[in-house]
Order: C-alpha cells, then sequence, then structure tokens
C-alpha cells in the first residue's frame, strides 16, 4: 500500500510537470517529454519496491541512480511551486487587461512563465546544492556543561556524548556512520547514549550501525532506545545486531551505572509507533511506560532520561529525571523561513535545550535525513554533555 501511494503521488506530480514543460519548452520537446520523465524515475520507483521487499541492497548500482531521481523530484516540487505562483502573479496583473478574453497560447505570457521557471529552477538548485553540502557535511560538535544541585558527587564531572536520528539507510551512506562514530568517540565520553531512529525503515539497516559503532570506547557503556522509525517493522532484528556489539537497549526500563560512589539511573521509555507497527500494524510493545520503566531503581540514584519524541517529555517528567535527552526533531532539517523551525509541526521542543519547574530537555538535531536528502538551516549534530553538581 505504501508503494502504491508512493508510485500514485509520483506520477501525478509528473503529469503536472508535463504540462508546466509544455508551457516552457519548444513544441518539437513534447514526444520525448514523458520519456524523459519516466527514464528519470524509473529507478527510483524500482529502488523503493524493492526495499520494500527487503532487499535494498542486493542492486548497489541502483542506489545512485534513485537519488539522482530524489533530487530531480525536489527539483520538480520546486519548480512546480515557483510555476503556480508566476501563473498567479500573470493572471492578477492582466486580469483588468483582458477581463478574461485572454487567448490561451499568449506569447507575452509563455516568455513570462519560461524567464520565472528558469530563475526558479537556479534558485532552488542552489538550495538543494547547499541542502545537500550541510547533510552530509560534519556534524556541529555542541558542548554543554549542566548543573544540577542534586546530583551526587560521584557523578560530578560525567561526560556523556548524545546521538539521535542516524536513519541508516538509502539517504545515508555508510562513510557518513562512520564518520560520526570517529567524532563522537574523539570527544572522549565516559557513556554514549543513542536517542532513536538507528534505521530509516527496514531492520537490515541496522547492520551499517552496527558496522561503525563496533568497539566504541565508552567506559560507561553505550545505551540507547529506539525511535518510530525502527518501529515500522519488526525491531527485534535492530535489538539483535546492535545488542551484540554491546549497546544496551532501555524499552521501558532502566540500567544503573556506577562511577566513583555516585549512581547513575538512565531510564528509557518506548517510542509510541511501538503500539502499531507503520508497515504491518502490528503491535510490538505498549508505547511509553514511565511508572514500569524506574520500577526498582534504588534511592540516591540520580535518574537521566532517555524519550525519542520531546513531545513526551510530559510523560518522561514522571520518571523522576532532572534531564531528559530526546531527537526526533531533526531541529526542522529544512526550515526555509529564517528563525522558523518547520519542527514546530512536530511540538513546541525543536532543537536545544528547555527547562521548566527544576527539569530540564535536551533535544538533539540528530544526524541523518528522512525524506529529502538535505538540511536547510538545521545542521547535523553530535551532543557532548558534562554533567555538574551546583
Amino acid at each position: 500500500m505504501t508503494f502504491i501511494i508512493f508510485i500514485t503521488l509520483i506520477a501525478g506530480l509528473q503529469i503536472i510537470h508535463r504540462r508546466l514543460l509544455h508551457q516552457l519548452l519548444p513544441r518539437r520537446c513534447d514526444r520525448w517529454t514523458l520519456a524523459a520523465l519516466v527514464l528519470i524515475h524509473l529507478p527510483l520507483a524500482f529502488y523503493m519496491g524493492i526495499r520494500l521487499t527487503g532487499h535494498g541492497n542486493a542492486l548497489p548500482w541502483l542506489r545512485p541512480l534513485a537519488r539522482g531521481g530524489a533530487y530531480f523530484q525536489m527539483l520538480t516540487v520546486m519548480d512546480l511551486l515557483v510555476w503556480s505562483a508566476a501563473s498567479l502573479v500573470w493572471r492578477w496583473t492582466h486580469l483588468w487587461r483582458t477581463q478574461g478574453k485572454e487567448p490561451p497560447e499568449n506569447p507575452q505570457r509563455r516568455k513570462f512563465l519560461r524567464q520565472t521557471s528558469v530563475v526558479g529552477v537556479g534558485l532552488a538548485g542552489y538550495g538543494v546544492l547547499r541542502g545537500s553540502i550541510e547533510a552530509h557535511s560534519d556534524p556541529d560538535i555542541i558542548r554543554l556543561e549542566l548543573s544540577f544541585p542534586d546530583l551526587p558527587p560521584g557523578l560530578d564531572g560525567l561526560r556523556l556524548v548524545q546521538i539521535s536520528d542516524l536513519h541508516a539507510g538509502p539517504l545515508v551512506l555508510p562513510w557518513q556512520v562512520q564518520r560520526w562514530r570517529r567524532l563522537a568517540e574523539g570527544e572522549r565520553p565516559d557513556l554514549l547514549v543513542i536517542t532513536g531512529d538507528m534505521v530509516d525503515s527496514l531492520p537490515h539497516e541496522a547492520g551499517v550501525v552496527a558496522d561503525a559503532f563496533r568497539g566504541f570506547r565508552a567506559p560507561l557503556g553505550c545505551y540507547a532506545i529506539l525511535g518510530n522509525h525502527d518501529y515500522f517493522t519488526d525491531p527485534r532484528p535492530i535489538w539483535s545486531v546492535l545488542e551484540g556489539i554491546g549497546i544496551q537497549f532501555l524499552e521501558n526500563r532502566h540500567a544503573l551505572v556506577t562511577r566513583k560512589d555516585g549512581t547513575l539511573a538512565l531510564v528509557g521509555l518506548q517510542d509510541p509507533m511501538a503500539r502499531h507497527g507503520h508497515f504491518l500494524d502490528i503491535a510490538y510493545g505498549p508505547g511509553p511506560l514511565p511508572d514500569r520503566a524506574v520500577q526498582g531503581i534504588p534511592d540516591g540514584a540520580w535518574r537521566l532520561c532517555l524519550s525519542h519524541r520531546p513531545s513526551d517529555w510530559h510523560l518522561a517528567r514522571r520518571t523522576g529525571a532532572p534531564l531528559t535527552l530526546s531527537g526526533h526533531t531533526h531541529g526542522g532539517q529544512v526550515n526555509l523561513i529564517p528563525g522558523l523551525s518547520s519542527a514546530l509541526l512536530l511540538g513546541q521542543y525543536t532543537q536545544g535545550l528547555y527547562q521548566q519547574d527544576g527539569q530540564s530537555l535536551y533535544v538533539n538535531r540528530g544526524l541523518g535525513v528522512v525524506g529529502l536528502p538535505i538540511r536547510v538551516g538545521a545542521p547535523p549534530e553530535i551532543t557532548v554533555i558534562t554533567l555538574r553538581r551546583g
């Protein structure tokens, strides 16, 4: 069903785009337009199809062709937006002149649409190029010192690295994941936490993460939770392959970490997507259960909560954790309006540090991408947090 919807959307866009090209290109190009559009998008459609069967790695040469189709699709959508806006401008500025009697093939209208579309495509191409560079560049290293009056003395100075939203899959290349590992390990953390979305959609993609993070050096261990994309299908293969390299998953449970004379309770909440896998509509868990996750935590242990969605902070706060770490939003990923995050569509917590009633939430922008292979105004991020008593 997902594949059928995807193909229907692509086909619908190309029908509209063919109409646009009919307006912009010379008549002699008409007979080649449809064939060219099919040729460009066929690898993308075919790749999506074999991915949904779990054989996305069967034809490695197909992947770059599919990426090319995705980039062209972005230009298509932007081109259509420019064309629609230019058509409205033309109609509005010429309505009083023609009073609705403008001939269907007005040469001036064709020239105007061609000029505005060329400018629009140029701007769109520049935006896609910059967005691709931002998505594939080294992530920002955000270093924070957060102070808490109830932090046990033994945990003072504990240094953790948070990474999130790797989205290993067709839009994230293995060399990127390996680079993220080297940068994270270079910060010499006491422990590593991963706040969900290991894969884009298919469990076998976790193998890329396992290959990159095997043997990660963190004296106090590596811990993770799953995100909504990890629950699109059966997440158990993800647990299996990543626990096999030493990453411990905390799905509605906790782990105790001891440093000097202080105890840290790492509490993980399960993502709500566990209640209904996206592709199969099968429940793989009950969703976030904060009361269950904290059962058995000893008195005096300082709590830190991992919750993939920052919109679930109200549930994370029920764990009694002074600090919650989240991801999910990508910082908006594509923020076309400066100063306004598109992640506001997901809730009020978009990126960075939030504080309320003595409790703190940090939202990591993530490392990978989803849907589009670009980032605009939301560079990838690795967060380094040093806990301080005070």
